[in-house]
């Protein structure tokens, strides 16, 4: 049986403060890193950040390889490396 659905709009994305290119696509901006992690393997170590996307609540963040997110958002890990300038 199907129930009625009461939603906060938490997930509506606001439009008018992001931009498209030509096929309506748009590029994720970190805000902040929440949190680090470094998982174990036998030989090595790998280094993870949880990081917050712009236009997206915190119950949606992301591990992500911190080695990836310094090469792509250097940015994100100036001032002590928690936040964006």
């Amino acid at each position: 049986m199907l129930k009625r659905y009461h939603g906060d709009g938490d997930y509506i994305i606001k439009w008018g403060s992001m931009l498209l290119d030509k096929d309506f696509q748009y590029e994720e901006e970190p805000i902040t890193i929440l949190d680090r992690d470094v998982r174990k393997l036998r030989t090595k170590d790998i280094k993870s950040v949880n990081v917050q996307w712009k236009h997206r609540p915190v119950e949606e963040a992301t591990w992500e390889i911190e080695k990836d997110m310094r090469d792509k958002y250097p940015p994100l890990f100036v001032d002590s490396g928690t936040t964006l300038p």
